[in-house]
């Protein structure tokens, strides 16, 4: 990716990220978000996604609802924000980024990834619009 899409991508997150909730940056104090350009040929593999453009996010970790004294010694919880995914959902028919959509794709997908490490499945997230 070209770093002015990169750098332009990042602006634009960080917009959305100053205008969520304060209960928001709480919850991302537990988990790390990292901002990635498109997801890993692993990660495709393993998801079932056969083009980088269509996965937009990812959570890895243990949801709250699963968690057990038990799980002491497993890797942190992270969500994986991708730029191309996010990027190729704000085109408008023309191939150019709608900024509303960035912002609205940006934002979904934050709280998408958030709602699965507080143990929602994709069916709930769906019903809440997310």
């Amino acid at each position: 990716m070209k770093s002015e899409l990169r750098d332009y991508f990042d602006r634009h997150l960080q917009q959305v990220m100053a205008q969520l909730p304060p209960r928001v940056h709480e919850l991302l104090e537990d988990v790390t978000m990292y901002v990635e350009d498109h997801p890993s040929r692993r990660v495709l593999q393993e998801m079932g996604v056969r083009r980088r453009s269509q996965l937009c996010g990812l959570y890895t970790g243990i949801p709250l609802t699963q968690r057990h004294v038990e799980l002491s010694g497993v890797l942190s919880d992270a969500i994986y924000i991708y730029r191309e995914g996010i990027l190729a959902q704000a085109q408008d028919r023309h191939g150019r980024i709608d900024e509303d959509e960035l912002h609205r794709q940006i934002r979904i997908t934050v709280l998408h990834e958030l709602g699965h490490y507080h143990g929602l499945d994709e069916r709930e997230l769906r019903e809440l619009g997310y």
